[in-house]
């Protein structure tokens, strides 16, 4: 186990440093190879070359037993529920439409088209099926939603590798198109006949000391422990921790945001080397047919979040700002807002981070929805 546990340990070292350096280039890089796609390609790349073969080793049950479980109650743990409130009730739908959306289209799609070729022949029996939930837990999670809901389904390397590549470009593309439609919101804000101010509270930063880093870790550590020793399975441990890490944010006064944060960047980065340790790129595919079903998704998870803003008369921003915190995440989303409105950042982030907190459930209701109807 210690030469798979070096190469992890060595690829995270060595994108954390890089990430750090401000240089034109690497920054131009990470726009289009971000650090989660560059976590699960060097060590496949490594176990390359070095010729060995790592996908029975323990450190992917370590990796099932602790890094994926303290990953999520970290990150639901970044999750506060009074900046939540700040934002007010509308673009919090508009963005729940959004996430809504992606939750169930494919569902739907796929149900109307059940008898067809591409769905019999290439979306269950080749399954592919497998490779929509976690795109599901990227899209509205992030890549700890997308990792679980890959346990959940048991996604086969071959599908998630060809579902990474096709969502990496596709989020790519959508960002950018993304920044040049928020600087469209006036526009659409006249041609719709909305009202485009948006009244937001101030989201208030507590200025008291924060949790020691230490203790804040040893309390998520003795979460995941004791969820390890009395919850066995695995999606119920996912869910009572989802919990916990709410209840951890919201009920201890001086709960360390920034560190709990940062540690779930840290430990996505780390499981998604472990699982890069099973990567063969010999079996990445790629399907026109399918990158058209993924954008066609993507594309009225947009126009349905517009229709949405249009019943609810709430500026067309938080369109874009909505789909970058689903699509995008943590650092797109405030991006994205900072082109239009920079008050209106902080509101962005927090939008982020409840995508973050319910990737995962959205993602468990894609899986019993294709059950029930598709499969």
């Amino acid at each position: 186990m210690l030469l798979p546990f070096l190469i992890v340990v060595s690829t995270v070292f060595f994108i954390r440093f890089i990430e750090q350096k401000q240089h034109p280039w690497l920054i131009a890089f990470f726009n289009w190879v971000p650090a989660i796609l560059l976590a699960y390609i060097v060590p496949a790349g490594l176990a390359g070359v070095l010729q060995k073969d790592f996908s029975s080793s323990e450190i992917h049950t370590l990796s099932k037993a602790l890094f994926i479980p303290l990953a999520i109650v970290a990150v639901m743990s970044s999750l506060s529920l009074p900046q939540l409130k700040s934002i007010g009730w509308k673009p919090i739908l508009v963005f729940l439409s959004g996430s809504f959306w992606i939750a169930v289209f494919p569902i739907g799609l796929l149900f109307i088209f059940k008898k067809s070729a591409f769905v019999q022949d290439f979306i269950i029996q080749q399954e592919f099926w497998k490779g929509i939930p976690p795109v599901v837990g990227s899209w509205i999670g992030g890549s700890t939603s997308q990792l679980v809901l890959k346990e959940l389904v048991a996604c086969s390397e071959a599908v998630f590798l060809t579902i990474l590549v096709l969502d990496n470009i596709l989020v790519n593309l959508w960002t950018i198109f993304m920044f040049q439609s928020i600087k469209k919101s006036n526009f659409l804000n006249r041609l719709l006949r909305i009202d485009g101010r948006s009244p937001l509270e101030a989201v208030h930063t507590d200025k008291e000391n924060k949790m020691n880093p230490l203790l804040s870790f040893i309390i998520l550590l003795g979460a995941v422990v004791g969820a390890h020793f009395f919850i066995p399975s695995f999606v119920a441990k996912i869910i009572c921790l989802s919990f916990v890490g709410i209840a951890l944010s919201n009920l201890i006064k001086n709960w360390n945001f920034g560190f709990v944060h940062k540690l779930g960047g840290v430990l996505i980065l780390i499981v998604m080397a472990v699982l890069g340790l099973k990567l063969k790129f010999s079996l990445l595919q790629f399907d026109y047919l399918f990158m058209g079903f993924l954008v066609l998704w993507l594309v009225s998870h947009f126009v349905i979040m517009l229709g949405v803003a249009k019943l609810l008369n709430v500026n067309t921003a938080w369109v874009p700002i909505s789909s970058m915190a689903n699509v995008g995440g943590i650092a797109t989303a405030p991006a994205v807002t900072a082109a239009y409105e920079e008050k209106w950042m902080p509101h962005a982030i927090i939008l982020a981070v409840l995508s973050m907190a319910t990737g995962t459930f959205w993602g468990m209701l894609t899986i019993s929805l294709f059950k029930i109807f598709v499969l």
